[in-house]
């Protein structure tokens, strides 16, 4: 390898060896060479910096990480905290570190389970950092590093605030190694942590390490999407795959075919073509990848039900793609890995079925399963056991679970709303999955064709790698005290100045004004250039102007009020009179003049309205603040001294430990004691309503099928509490909520009450992994108040927690 590089290569090569000793003992480690973005990451680290590292999925960002760990290990009594978005990812992280360092060395904190939190690695969910910061916790003492993994999810608009939050308030000595997706705005997210954190190195890579070739399954034939021929690298769509849809309606002028619109005129040829480009079944297409050796694949179906279809589509076809030895060693996984299951639940959990598809090879991955049983397929896929999964997009985030092929079903997805097209972020993302490093030489990524794609729009989509990460920030309840408990009010206004979202808005406002100053000059010379030597021509045009607004508004408005009318007719002759009498009314040059008003005018109203545009972004991010400031003040928990410095109530100091979504109205019920009457399930099913989030009507529940006794009248004050809250915060000019979600709360008393498994799923309707999520969001919020309230709802709170953690919320270690 050595004598492969140049005199200069092999210099730089030896510099980097003797400047940067532990980057070389870390190196020595390991039984595969870094790439050149790892080592610049790597070494800046050890040069004393934090790093952004921006890379596509599957290139190896984590390896920056465990240099961090490498480096605080080496250190007597450092620390380095590891967080991630999710709990999968953190425990996956968390089996990595114990493997590699003991398990005396490594901790993990996910909400609901607390392993050797005194340890020197821990892993946590970004959420539990948060918290720990605002608590000042003595956890914090020596943390050398926080390694900040997927920090892209900082644009998620449910939970991205916290990855600010953290990165605002870390103490200024701790490094930061953040970990993101390709972004197309990467240098300007570095600048801001930057500008935060201090000195801060930002390494870009759009390589993968494994390359992708992109392929469209057309009927039973699979072409490459792009070019072949020599000009690829230009993103050259295939002319053989345009050439074959074309005929089929697929059209290069949009991306989805208008087929209504065609109906009259082409409908028959429409309908003849349409077999000829009929989509193989998917028995068929892992059979033919099997074939062609681009097993193990992850198909992604953006549906739960479509995975779970296609699992028993291909089990029905009779696929095997196992032989007894893999069927052994899959029975003897599953079986230690669900030895502590109940035998009543295995069926209602489809453990069979499950089991059937897995010693076939076959399964499916998705936020509806049981916990347990996705964390037995991801370890099956990674051991090359299962080869097959059907998944949604979900298994593209985080979790390490790279295949040879990724085949995507469909272009378009259900966004809760509508279906819409896939954004080129999310196709990289899925893609990014194709391609297992140090096994596959190339990646493979398969399109199934279906009517109405357009080969040019989907090129477009394959050949973007990069998306913008747009912060997601806005003040809380929770978050204002706690910060003006630590800062008080004026610096907590400058450190959310701090943001990132202000950051970008500030950045939108040097553009808007800088063409403001340019639209400003070309205003001062129209208004010369329609300058009058009989008076003052923007009054006149001003005149004029209003008097054909009104005019025009007079021809719209035959059917107004008699009064109206009446009032507008003595305003047009008034201005009529002024018109005339005004003295530029005599200019010979008059209309040429009135040219340049006109332009003059429209730039203004476009000016004016950059003006507010930027108004509203500065200091926009401190306005919010005020206004959710205004409404604790009005609650009274925060408390104004006589010279406007506020400090913390006693309700504001319990506010600062409820971080609920709902975090106002869960202090504000325990202030006026709302739930004092009620028992463990009861509770429960309360909690449960204020943290479930309904899909589409499952929150709307007719009040028969509601827990009896004392939850009632304590939902229906706690439903009147939440309304003249919504309103109040309406007032304010805040978002407001959502009313309270109560579909969930039947059965999860019954839960509470010690009701089976299969009648609880029964009444819930719903799948066993969304019951087991849903329970340990409940238990999250029980815990905290748990620890917040006083007296009999505080025990009621740990009660209730010992009877929802019970059987598969129990047993699962991973929400």
């Amino acid at each position: 390898m050595t004598d492969t590089l140049s005199p200069a290569e092999r210099f730089a090569a030896a510099r980097t060896r003797a400047g940067h000793p532990q980057v070389e003992a870390f190196r020595a480690g390991l039984n595969f060479g870094l790439d050149p973005f790892q080592i610049a990451a790597c070494t800046s680290i050890e040069d004393g910096n934090s790093v952004l590292v921006a890379a596509p999925t599957g290139a190896g960002k984590t390896i920056v990480a465990e240099f961090a760990v490498f480096l605080s290990m080496a250190t007597p009594s450092a620390k380095v905290f590891y967080t991630a978005p999710m709990k999968a990812l953190s425990n996956q992280k968390f089996q990595e570190f114990v493997a590699q360092y003991g398990a005396d060395e490594v901790g993990l904190l996910t909400g609901d389970t607390n392993v050797n939190p005194h340890a020197r690695i821990v892993v946590m969910t970004t959420e539990v950092l948060r918290n720990m910061l605002y608590a000042d916790s003595d956890l914090l003492t020596n943390l050398a590093f926080v390694i900040m993994d997927e920090v892209h999810y900082l644009a998620d608009r449910f939970r991205g605030a916290v990855w600010e939050e953290v990165i605002i308030h870390l103490p200024q000595s701790v490094r930061m190694v953040s970990l993101s997706a390709t972004v197309s705005n990467a240098e300007e997210f570095g600048d801001w942590l930057q500008a935060v954190r201090g000195e801060t190195d930002v390494i870009v890579s759009e390589e993968r390490p494994v390359p992708l070739e992109q392929h469209v399954l057309v009927k039973s034939k699979m072409l490459d999407l792009f070019d072949s021929s020599g000009k690829a690298a230009t993103h050259r769509v295939n002319p053989e795959l345009v050439q074959l849809t074309r005929g089929g309606g697929g059209g290069a002028s949009s991306r989805f075919s208008n087929n209504r619109r065609r109906n009259d005129r082409g409908g028959r040829y429409h309908e003849r073509m349409q077999p000829e480009l009929g989509r193989m079944d998917r028995s068929e297409i892992v059979r033919m990848l099997d074939g062609k050796h681009l097993l193990p694949a992850i198909f992604f179906i953006f549906s739960r039900v479509g995975c779970d279809q296609a699992v028993r589509q291909v089990l029905r076809a009779g696929v095997r793609l196992t032989d007894e030895q893999e069927r052994d060693e899959i029975r003897a996984i599953v079986d230690d890995r669900c030895r502590t299951l109940l035998d009543e639940d295995l069926a209602v959990l489809g453990y069979w079925e499950w089991l059937d598809g897995l010693e076939r090879g076959v399964a499916a991955h998705h936020a509806g399963m049981l916990p347990a049983f996705k964390e037995v397929v991801e370890e099956l896929f990674q051991k090359k056991l299962v080869k097959a999964v059907f998944a949604t997009e979900t298994l593209a985030l985080g979790i390490n679970m790279p295949a040879r092929t990724v085949v995507l079903d469909k272009l378009e997805k259900f966004n809760g709303e509508a279906r819409v097209p896939i954004t080129p972020g999310e196709y990289t993302q899925l893609t990014g999955r194709a391609g297992r490093r140090g096994i596959d030489a190339l990646g493979h990524s398969v399109i199934q064709w279906q009517q109405g794609l357009d080969p040019q729009a989907v090129a477009s989509l394959a050949s973007r790698r990069t998306y913008p990460l747009n912060s997601s920030f806005k003040p809380t309840y929770n978050m204002a005290v706690n910060l003006i408990n630590q800062f008080g009010r004026t610096r907590t206004r400058q450190v959310l100045e701090s943001s990132f979202a202000q950051f970008q808005a500030d950045r939108a406002v040097v553009d808007l004004a800088r063409t403001v100053r340019q639209q400003d000059e070309s205003l001062a010379g129209f208004a010369e250039a329609m300058t009058c030597h009989l008076g003052d021509f923007t009054e006149y045009s001003g005149i004029r102007r209003r008097l054909s607004d009104l005019e025009r508004e007079n021809e719209r408005s035959d059917q107004t009020k008699r009064g109206e009318r009446e009032l507008r007719q003595r305003e047009l002759q008034s201005l009529r009179k002024r018109m005339k009498a005004h003295p530029c009314h005599q200019c010979p040059e008059r209309e040429q003049h009135a040219r340049w008003a006109e332009r003059y005018w429209k730039l203004k109203r476009q000016n004016d309205a950059l003006g507010k545009q930027i108004a509203s972004r500065t200091g926009a991010i401190a306005r919010i603040f005020d206004r959710v400031t205004d409404v604790l003040l009005g609650f009274d928990y925060l408390v104004a001294d006589p010279s406007g410095q506020l400090t913390l109530s006693e309700s504001g100091l319990i506010l600062r430990r409820i971080y609920a979504e709902r975090d106002l109205l869960v202090a504000e019920s325990l202030r006026r004691g709302l739930w004092n009457h009620l028992d463990a399930a009861g509770l429960a099913a309360m909690a449960c309503a204020l943290v479930f989030e309904p899909r589409r009507d499952e929150g709307l529940i007719d009040a028969r099928y509601l827990p009896k006794g004392t939850f009632r009248p304590a939902l229906d004050e706690t439903q009147e509490l939440w309304s003249r809250l919504d309103d109040l915060e309406r007032d304010n000019h805040l978002p407001g909520s959502n009313p309270l979600a109560v579909g969930l709360s039947l059965a999860m008393w019954r839960w509470a009450r010690g009701d089976s498994l299969v009648n609880v799923l029964e009444e819930a309707e719903m799948a066993a992994g969304d019951f087991v999520r849903w329970a340990k969001q409940t238990i999250d919020l029980l815990d905290q108040l748990s620890v917040v309230a006083d007296g009999h709802v505080g025990r009621t709170a740990r009660v209730a927690m010992d009877s929802i953690r019970r059987g598969i919320v129990a047993y699962s270690s991973v929400g």
